[in-house]
């Protein structure tokens, strides 16, 4: 070993070094030849076709695979709502959102947990009687199921009558009758919200036409969640009308659901509709596709009912579940609730 600590050089004769690169052609041509005319260089050629083929099929795979991956690598597109949030219905997890955690008014969307509070007291076959103060409740911004002073419904009728036309007659009579009393019942719909750990929502009303009932697109998804794993209430929100033939206690009914998503767009089971000047309007919704579920609130679409939220609420199913159907606002069927 050298001074410097690196190996020495060996020395190769002249001879050798002047001879050596045309040897060394020489036997790359040789090597080269037998390659191609050889089995052993076919076989190579072979192998690098087939990594070749194999490797432009798995690109092509990757093509085919992008436009899903493309579709989640980017947000929602034109999302009126001011507040929104779209999630996993099996895990919870949260796929996206916008001030998903800022109080808001509601409106009808209240409705959802007065028909919670209601199945979880169960005895849903009491009968309930109409009263004038039910009817006399409804007034300006206050829609009604068109409930008849004096005829005797089911509670499971009434949870209908409020929750497909947005009856807020039908919310007053289960609020006065399972409270008892309307503010009792109030307090059992904020007691409600605590055990689902809802914490930023409130409520002073069974209806949700006072401003001062609020909630966020967080705590509405676990409200929604919530009320649909109760059979009682997935069973009616899913229906797009409800009739009720006359009887000898009541009038004939026939009650359609503000929910126009129902039937417009594939999949979808729920949940409810809400309007307020205050709150403009908003939408809780739930849909199936491929037994994948996703829930999803939008809230102020539009300070008007001009069906805002049916668009974005479909804009989002399509990027959630990555497809592509045709956004429109469904046209109400003539005589059907608005809110």
């Amino acid at each position: 070993m050298s001074r410097s600590g690196r190996l020495p050089r060996p020395r190769v004769p002249r001879s050798r070094w002047r001879h050596g690169p045309a040897v060394m052609a020489g036997c790359l041509a040789v090597l080269a030849a037998g390659a191609v005319g050889s089995p052993i260089g076919t076989a190579k050629a072979s192998t690098a076709k087939a990594s070749t083929a194999k490797a432009s099929t798995a690109k092509a795979s990757t093509a085919k695979a992008s436009p899903a991956r493309a579709a989640a690598s980017h947000p929602p597109r034109s999302i009126a709502a001011y507040a929104a949030e779209l999630a996993n219905g099996t895990t919870g997890k949260q796929l996206w959102g916008r001030r998903q955690y800022s109080p808001r008014p509601i409106a009808s969307l209240t409705k959802v947990m007065t028909a919670l509070v209601v199945v979880r007291s169960g005895d849903l076959s009491r009968r309930i009687r109409i009263t004038r103060a039910d009817e006399a409740y409804l007034g300006c911004c206050i829609q009604g199921a068109g409930l008849k002073v004096g005829d005797v419904l089911t509670a499971r009728q009434l949870l209908a009558a409020m929750l497909l036309p947005s009856g807020a007659d039908a919310a007053l009579a289960l609020a006065s009758s399972y409270g008892p009393g309307w503010r009792a019942f109030v307090g059992k719909m904020n007691a409600n919200a605590r055990r689902l750990h809802l914490v930023g929502t409130h409520f002073t009303n069974f209806d949700g036409v006072p401003s001062s009932d609020v909630s966020t697109p967080r705590n509405l998804l676990l409200l929604g969640e919530a009320a649909m794993r109760q059979p009682a209430f997935r069973d009616v929100v899913r229906q797009k009308r409800y009739l009720l033939r006359a009887g000898p206690h009541h009038h004939r009914y026939l009650w359609l659901n503000t929910n126009l998503l129902l039937g417009s767009y594939p999949g979808v089971i729920g949940i409810k509709t809400g309007w307020t000047p205050a709150a403009g309007e908003c939408l809780l919704f739930e849909a199936i596709h491929k037994k994948r579920v996703l829930i999803g609130v939008v809230l102020d679409s539009s300070p008007s009912k001009t069906g805002a939220i049916f668009a974005d609420a479909a804009r989002l199913l399509n990027w959630g579940f990555g497809l592509h159907h045709a956004v429109t606002v469904p046209t109400p069927p003539p005589g059907a609730p608005t809110e």
